[in-house]
């Protein structure tokens, strides 16, 4: 195995494998600092031996393994085994027995959930809401400060900011990997349906690398969110983010060819749409309106995906209710993000000469001068309406913007088809 071949697997498993891993370490430790510390190092220990045996069978068993020797040997030398040997489990057997019974104890609580245990402590009120966001996005996500950033269209020195002072924190705080008591987490619950959503956004639509889409994430938040759901089952928007997310992942199948290339919504095989997908989604959209006629933002939103999971194809599809979806939407949690969208259902509704009325507005705002999708939808637009060269110039400027290297293709595409 080459060099270059050993890195792209290693990439790769550490993408799938990394939340894993600092989960399982942080409930271990109890301190996600360190737990992120050896995932990390079972990472470079990967890149020195694979490269020359190649890779393993199981790269997460791997992965897991290596670093929870390094783990035990860290706290060997810091003469601390016997301290902690009953979270660890790997000295005597009466210790293991111990172990085993805690671990069976733990299985019994309401949470029960690695993963989630790491959000809920992500996410702990010593932390301002930037940081829980940034900090669970690079734990369980397993995204990088650029992917993080770009995500919330803020600058990466910020988020690198924020994720090192937040580890700082909990560390000073002395924070336990601990389940929170029923209070507790319905006051941090807001901050975890957050982090949740976009780490599926993140899997949906990659921001950066060579795929398009990171279903490894979109099913790790699917899964977070559902046993979320179990846990607040009167709660409407964790159950209408679980039916956005679920809505959203039902499509996978159809965004992508054979080689891996994109699809857009008006090109996809809705054959290929999974319909348990759409079927629990809707049944999840149902479960939330009834719950609450108010309608949350991840409750609008998945409203809005249960329209284009409703409709047969692109002209049958409800695009004045998805339009009157994004205002209601906009005027709960104001954005030009979600401007933009609505103006792209305005485009199928009304025209486009109207939706680009309503783009125009936004060109100027801070938040959007790096967000690609911006001259996307005025290129489309402007396609609609017979502007070609300056359509060509839009999706130029947009490959320019985006990091994700399928996406740039695609673009470039369809500047040259303008």
């Amino acid at each position: 195995m080459t060099s270059e071949q050993a890195r792209r697997a290693i990439d790769a498993a550490w993408r799938i494998e990394s939340p894993k891993l600092v989960a399982t370490l942080a409930r271990m430790l109890r301190d996600v600092g360190m737990a992120e510390e050896f995932a990390q190092d079972a990472l470079v220990a990967a890149l020195e031996t694979w490269t020359h045996s190649g890779v393993p069978d199981n790269p997460g068993a791997w992965l897991m393994a290596t670093a929870k020797h390094r783990a035990i040997d860290f706290l060997r030398r810091k003469q601390m085994l016997d301290r902690k040997h009953e979270q660890l489990g790997w000295s005597q057997q009466g210790a293991q027995d111990d172990e085993a019974a805690r671990i069976e104890a733990q299985l019994d609580d309401d949470i029960g959930d690695d993963l989630l245990r790491l959000i809920f402590v992500a996410c702990h009120p010593v932390l301002p809401t930037e940081a829980r966001v940034a900090l669970t996005l690079r734990l369980i996500g397993g995204l990088t400060t650029t992917e993080i950033a770009r995500a919330y269209l803020a600058p990466e020195a910020t988020i690198a900011q924020r994720i090192v002072r937040a580890k700082r924190t909990l560390a000073e705080k002395d924070i336990l990997f601990e389940v929170p008591g029923a209070d507790e987490r319905i006051a941090r619950l807001q901050s975890v349906l957050e982090v949740i959503y976009l780490i599926f956004n993140e899997g949906y639509a990659a921001t950066s690398g060579d795929d398009w889409m990171r279903p490894g994430l979109c099913e790790d938040a699917i899964r977070v969110g559902r046993v979320l759901a179990g846990l607040v089952p009167d709660d409407a928007e964790t159950h209408g983010l679980v039916a956005l997310m679920e809505l959203q992942a039902s499509r996978a199948r159809a965004r992508l060819d054979a080689s891996g290339e994109p699809i857009l919504l008006r090109e996809q095989n809705r054959s290929r749409w999974d319909q348990l997908l759409i079927r629990r989604g809707l049944a999840a959209l149902d479960l939330a309106e009834r719950l609450d006629h108010g309608r949350g933002a991840y409750t609008l939103q998945a409203a809005i995906a249960a329209c284009h999971a409703r409709a047969n194809d692109v002209e049958s599809t409800d695009w004045k209710q998805i339009a009157a979806l994004y205002a209601e939407l906009a005027a709960i949690s104001p954005s030009p993000v979600i401007e933009l969208n609505r103006a792209v259902a305005v485009s199928m509704a009304e025209g486009p000469q109207l939706a680009l009325d309503l783009v125009d507005t936004l060109r100027d705002l801070p938040a959007l001068a790096h967000y690609h999708l911006l001259p996307v939808v005025r290129g489309d637009l402007l396609a609609q309406l017979g502007r070609a060269a300056e359509a060509r110039a839009e999706f130029e400027r947009a490959a320019t913007m985006t990091r994700n290297e399928r996406e740039r293709a695609l673009l470039l595409e369809r500047a040259r088809s303008a």
